[in-house]
């Protein structure tokens, strides 16, 4: 069985739209992101059914969100719970960490 893997995020194939170039890397309870996003992209308020994570590792730009607007800035992590609503402007060309957790299973009554 194995127990470890390691990746490189070159090797990762990228899916590209809207404006960024998403690598992921899925595990059994979670996934992980690096988004690479073009300077002027523009996310639409979305919201997720599960718990998100996201980590700026460089570039600018604004999220909109129940907090208010949070000016994004490398260094900065932001944490989403299921269905928290959120919206962004990139202003310049912009990388992300992302972890998404898997909902966790209902229970059965």
């Amino acid at each position: 069985m194995t127990t470890a893997t390691v990746y490189t995020w070159d090797a990762v194939p990228a899916e590209s739209g809207n404006g960024a170039a998403r690598r992921e890397i899925a595990g059994a309870g979670a996934s992980l992101k690096m988004i690479t996003v073009a300077a002027g992209t523009v996310a639409a308020r979305h919201s997720h059914t599960h718990e998100q994570f996201l980590q700026v590792l460089s570039g600018t730009g604004k999220l909109d969100c129940a907090l208010g607007t949070v000016e994004l800035r490398p260094g900065m992590v932001l944490h989403f719970a299921p269905d928290a609503w959120h919206s962004a402007v990139f202003e310049t060309d912009t990388v992300l960490v992302e972890v998404n957790l898997n909902p966790a299973p209902k229970a059965e009554a």
